[in-house]
This record gives structure tokens, sequence and C-alpha cells, in this order.
């Protein structure tokens, strides 16, 4: 029996350019992952779901999330054309985020960008990732509530940067990593910024919006509520401009 579930939503986005790929190695550990592309253009969106595909390969057969993710990272990085801050500029990237379950191990989770992964058990929903933005870069202070722009990422797939030089520049490295033990029954949420973002700024409860047996609706009622409510908040300051981002989760029950 399937144990996950993923849904997508457009917002007013033209095209849809997250992605997310499930792979399961022989030794059956399996890689959940979601990559939100920066863009929104159709290409985008082809070179993302070949990318997820690839790190869920690549993570899965490692039985790690950061070994596969790494790999990838690297292998994209190591593109002469990449290497160019011009031609750079033109080429796509995504955010993401993996998580590795393998049998009779602790979870490993590996991300850069602002996708998300939580954890759901018994009424808590713990978050799992710290986003790579300029919010957190700029933190928020008295003078400036906001901080720094959070839609402004500061690590990605398909950038070139180091650990060492990503540290230097914004305090954290280009890939973070977490092991996370299992104690019981649990669901895990992987989510696009566009997904989590709505949900949080209404002060909407994640766990309960996300607590069923159908995760099939359930995770296609949540996107879908996501653009409704960034929708609904963004007409409210300009009639003339609602938006709503690529609206994307990957839901998994573990053991």
């Amino acid at each position: 029996m399937r144990n996950y579930a993923t849904a997508q939503a457009l917002g007013t986005r033209t095209a849809q350019c997250d992605a997310t790929a499930i792979h399961t190695a022989p030794d059956g550990a399996r890689a959940y992952v979601l990559l939100d592309g920066i863009g929104d253009y159709r290409s985008i969106g082809d070179w993302t779901r070949t990318a997820a595909r690839r790190v869920a390969r690549a993570a899965s057969r490692r039985g790690d999330a950061e070994a596969g993710l790494r790999h990838i990272y690297q292998g994209y990085a190591a593109d002469p054309d990449r290497q160019d801050p011009y031609a750079r500029r033109y080429m796509p990237s995504a955010a993401a985020v993996v998580v590795v379950a393998a049998p009779g191990e602790p979870l490993t989770v590996a991300w850069c960008g602002d996708s998300r992964a939580y954890l759901l058990s018994r009424g808590i929903t713990r978050r799992l990732t710290a986003d790579h933005n300029d919010r957190r870069v700029y933190p928020p202070t008295a003078t400036y509530p906001e901080g720094g722009n959070r839609n402004a990422i500061t690590s990605y797939l398909g950038g070139v940067y180091s650990d060492e030089e990503l540290m230097s520049l914004c305090g954290h490295p280009a890939i973070e990593t977490a092991t996370v033990p299992l104690d019981g029954p649990c669901r895990l949420l992987l989510a696009s910024d566009g997904a989590y973002e709505p949900h949080l700024d209404a002060g909407h409860d994640l766990y309960m919006e996300l607590d069923d047996d159908q995760m099939d609706v359930v995770a296609r009622d949540f996107v879908n509520l996501a653009v409704a409510t960034s929708l609904r908040t963004t007409a409210a300051k300009d009639p003339a401009r609602p938006y709503a981002d690529n609206a994307t989760i990957l839901l998994a029950d573990l053991a």
C-alpha cells in the first residue's frame, strides 16, 4: 500500500515549476524529494522534474539525504556555463529539500533554499529545516520588523557556492542537514514556500490541516487552500493584483 501522496496547485503563475520525486533503493532506503523551481517558464519546470528524480535516486541509493543532494548539487555546480556569473542567471535552478527513511535508521534531512520539511506526531508539528533566505541573513529587528526579504533565497540547487563561501557570505552552508530519530508513527510534510507561507501567515494550524487518513484528499485540499488564502490576502492589499505562487506538497506516513 502506498504511504505517500503529493498535490500541486498552479496559483497565478503561468507554469508549474515545482516537482516531487520518490525513489526506493534495493535495500529499502526511500528518498522523498521536493524542488521549488525558480522562475516561471515551462523549461524550468521540465528541468526541475528531471532534477528531482536525479536527487531522489542519488539519495536513496546512498541511504543518506545529504550525500544524495550534495552529489547532484556538485554535478550542476561543475557545469562550465554555471561558472559564468552572467550565463548562470539564465540557467534553471530550484530550492530543494530531501528526506531519506532507511530501515532501522533515523531520518536524514538535507536542503538548500527555502522549501521545508516538517514532522507531524502526537498533535505536534516539528519543523526540521531552516530557510536559506535574506530574512535569515538579516533577521527582524525593532527598526526593521520584517527583516530581510524571505523570498530572496541564498542557496539553491543549480548554485555554485561551496559551504565555506556561503558561510562567509550568508552565515550558513550551501547545504544544511539534520538527523531525526523516529520514536513512533508520524507524518512527513515537504512543502514549497507557496504551500506553507499562506497557511502560516493566516495562522492556520498545519497539524489540523494535515491530520487525516485520506492523504490524497488532504494534500489536494491543503494546496488549494494555500492558493485561495494567498489570493484573498493579496487582493485585500491590492485588488488589481491578486497573486498566488505555485503550491506543492508531499506527505508520507512513516513508522
